[in-house]
């Protein structure tokens, strides 16, 4: 383990894993996501550097795109800070259940700095599917292949998306963004014999467009918060 950890990490055979892993269809579906994104800023009148450091700074596309529509409005900061807060708070579970998979080969918490920032959707669902079955210290530059392939697209996405903007209805560039929830979904319908994740899946289902007919402001924070719950305890009590 000591050699590994002494090897440069594009030396590393795990990272090369991770960069083979993220070219496929993660990167299709984030690149198509964040030219819709990309889109999306040239219609809200900024800058294509907007959308560029939207993209390397923050990388959580709800949260960027919550930002740039409350923006265009002229929402004040407060009110714009609170929302993309809100919206990325998804993040904070995330990373606390990914964080202790690196920590099993000691990797130093510098390292771990740099990891979260990459924490999104995708990585995560990939990390969490491969991690398990995968040495202790193979993870972190396997992880970290993998999220610089995929952040390096969407970055150069969302230039591409700003740019071709008027090429396309913008309906059409703007629904690409709903590529990537769709994505995440079916990366964990792969895995329906993990009972938790299938019943918290099922439920979702169930809950989210219930919940939108009674309280639409709320009802994806109060369906994901319940689902997952009773999807975990019932996992639990089945194992």
């Amino acid at each position: 383990m000591a050699a590994r950890q002494g090897r440069s990490l594009f030396r590393d055979e795990y990272f090369w894993h991770g960069v083979r892993r993220g070219v496929g269809v993660p990167l299709i579906v984030l690149s198509a996501s964040f030219l819709g994104f990309g889109a999306l800023i040239r219609e809200s009148n900024l800058e294509l550097v907007h959308g560029i450091l939207s993209t390397m700074t923050g990388w959580a596309l709800p949260g960027q795109v919550a930002l740039v529509e409350l923006y265009a409005v002229g929402a004040p900061l407060a009110v714009i800070a609170l929302a993309v807060w809100l919206t990325n708070a998804r993040l904070l579970p995330m990373t606390v259940t990914l964080m202790p998979y690196f920590n099993e080969a000691g990797t130093p918490r510098w390292k771990l700095y740099i990891a979260c920032h990459w924490i999104a959707v995708t990585g995560w669902a990939e990390a969490m599917r491969s991690f398990p079955a995968m040495s202790p210290e193979g993870r972190y530059p396997f992880f970290v292949g993998m999220s610089l392939v995929l952040w390096g697209s969407c970055i150069l996405a969302s230039g591409i998306g700003y740019y071709i903007a008027g090429l396309v209805p913008f309906h059409v560039s703007l629904g690409l963004v709903f590529l990537n929830p769709i994505y995440f979904m079916l990366v964990f319908a792969s895995d329906l014999a993990n009972r938790g994740r299938a019943m918290a899946l099922l439920l979702g289902a169930i809950a989210g467009p219930a919940l939108h007919l009674v309280v639409p402001d709320w009802s994806l924070l109060i369906a994901g918060l319940t689902a997952g719950t009773l999807g975990y305890l019932i996992g639990r009590r089945w194992v």
